[in-house]
């Protein structure tokens, strides 16, 4: 199976880490729309959220992949069901604070893959939590896909550190803030290297707002992106709640 990954140098934070972070201080370093951005999709209520689970499914020319993830925040434990690179099915349980500790695979794929799903997944979130990229407002833009106009803002990380440093995500934010559309440019020569890709199929899981569809193009190559079986389980509560 075709490793086809877009791995940017995230922090996935603890709940705490994260409480840290809304301090007013920090909020001052970042323009208003990283976190008019982060709100939109639920980040008040971030800490309400002991789990989140969903299904990466991503269909393009050659690569047909499927990885299933329940990542608990508060703990930053990942359960990862899917298949090797051979093909042979796995699952797996880790702390990525224990990382260091684990076998090979879930280091050097499991753990990649992990990060790669779940920036897509809540990207808004990390966004807002990776101090390390620089975002800049670029004024209302034609959409990369479809028809209109809306808010641009460019996510650029640093051309060091990272698993592909120098990556730039554009967003194309509503009025809502929400976003409506995307472009990826690949900092170093790995491939794809252009992205672009709708955000639609919006759903709701207790605070948790989520894209569920993609659609678009990687380097010129219909590319189709989707999250399955999403449910979030609340603080207090043994049960899944399914974002419809």
């Amino acid at each position: 199976m075709t490793n086809f990954r877009w791995n940017s140098p995230i922090r996935l934070l603890t709940a705490f880490a994260v409480l840290v972070l809304t301090t007013a201080s920090w909020a001052q370093q970042r323009p208003a729309v990283v976190e008019k951005l982060a709100k939109a999709y639920g980040f008040d209520s971030y800490g309400q959220i002991d789990a989140v689970r969903y299904t990466f499914n991503l269909t393009f020319p050659g690569v047909n992949l499927s990885r299933s993830w329940t990542w608990e925040p508060k703990t930053n434990q990942v359960t990862y069901e899917g298949k090797d690179k051979s093909g042979k099915p796995v699952k797996v349980t880790y702390r990525r604070t224990e990382l260091n500790s684990q076998p090979a695979n879930v280091k050097d794929e499991v753990d990649p893959g992990f990060i790669n799903d779940n920036y897509w997944f809540m990207l808004p979130f990390h966004v807002y939590w990776d101090s390390s990229a620089t975002v800049t407002e670029q004024g209302m833009k034609k959409l990369p896909v479809g028809n209109g106009t809306a808010q641009l803002i460019s996510v650029k990380y640093p051309n060091e550190g990272g698993y592909t440093p120098g990556d730039t995500w554009d967003l194309y934010l509503g009025k809502d803030y929400r976003i409506q559309a995307m472009v990826y440019h690949r900092g170093g020569p790995k491939k794809p290297s252009l992205v672009v890709a709708s955000w639609a199929g919006y759903k709701k899981g207790g605070p948790l707002l989520v894209s569920t569809e993609h659609s678009g193009t990687a380097d010129g190559n219909a590319l189709h992106l989707t999250f399955t079986n999403v449910a979030v389980k609340l603080a207090g509560s043994n049960k899944w709640m399914n974002v419809q």
